[in-house]
């Protein structure tokens, strides 16, 4: 396959931005969209030329690390990690463009690369539980519902990559948000917090300086691990309740 790229570049965090065209050709079909990227890195390389940063780190699809903004789409054409996103869902000759996530609260560190320390912060705030535990109980020791459980784990999987927030047209974390307060809310160890857990994160996550929700569900469509749009729902209510016993 022979392709054009064109590429957000950006030198540093103040540097001014700007789409670079680049070809690359021989590129197979079985190459993941990464491994692409990796091809025109090292034809950079060879010509003295700025590699190209974007972030990865397992290439599984399993730790968020990768993304990118794929001819206008979150992780490109399928609903999947850009690692996991291969090369035959293109055409020989397409024309690709390549930019970082776009949200206020990402802010560009170098080309692909975004600053994604905001979900740490949110995370920080609640998204834990702080009861001593001691040794690792006895599994059956505390007995979940299987609905609160399925619950649990359906929003465990948030990899936490971004993609809702590059997707959402306000660039709000609210799934994402919802996805760790609902995880925790939900299990008989998360009770005790349950309350200071939503009001600590909703409250760092509108600090950090991402948008509102309206509901516009763009977050779940992207979202490349199915989280639901109604975890924003039980967000909110759990939010209200909160809010209510103060």
């Amino acid at each position: 396959m022979n392709l054009t790229l064109r590429i957000w570049r950006q030198a540093g965090p103040d540097a001014e931005g700007r789409l670079t065209t680049y070809q690359v050709s021989g590129i197979s079909p079985d190459m993941s969209f990464l491994e692409m990227l990796d091809t025109l890195n090292e034809e950079l390389i060879l010509a003295d030329e700025e590699p190209v940063a974007f972030d990865h780190d397992c290439r599984e699809g399993i730790c968020g690390a990768c993304g990118m903004v794929i001819n206008g789409a979150a992780h490109g054409p399928e609903r999947t990690t850009t690692c996991q996103l291969h090369m035959r869902n293109f055409s020989d000759g397409d024309t690709i463009d390549i930019e970082p996530w776009r949200a206020a609260a990402f802010p560009v560190v170098k080309d692909l690369v975004v600053d994604r320390s905001a979900f740490d912060r949110i995370i920080g705030s609640g998204g834990y539980i702080t009861a001593p535990t001691g040794s690792a109980p006895e599994a059956h020791a505390t007995p979940v519902p299987k609905p609160d459980a399925d619950t649990a784990f359906e929003h465990a999987e948030c990899i936490g990559c971004g993609a809702c927030v590059a997707a959402c047209p306000n660039g709000s974390a609210m799934l994402f948000t919802s996805a760790k307060v609902v995880h925790l809310n939900v299990l008989p160890q998360g009770a005790p917090e349950r309350e200071s857990r939503v009001l600590d994160m909703v409250g760092t996550m509108d600090a950090e300086g991402f948008g509102g929700c309206t509901n516009t569900g763009e977050c779940a469509t992207a979202c490349p691990k199915g989280i639901p749009l109604t975890s924003i729902t039980a967000m909110n209510r759990e939010y209200l309740r909160a809010v209510r016993k103060r």
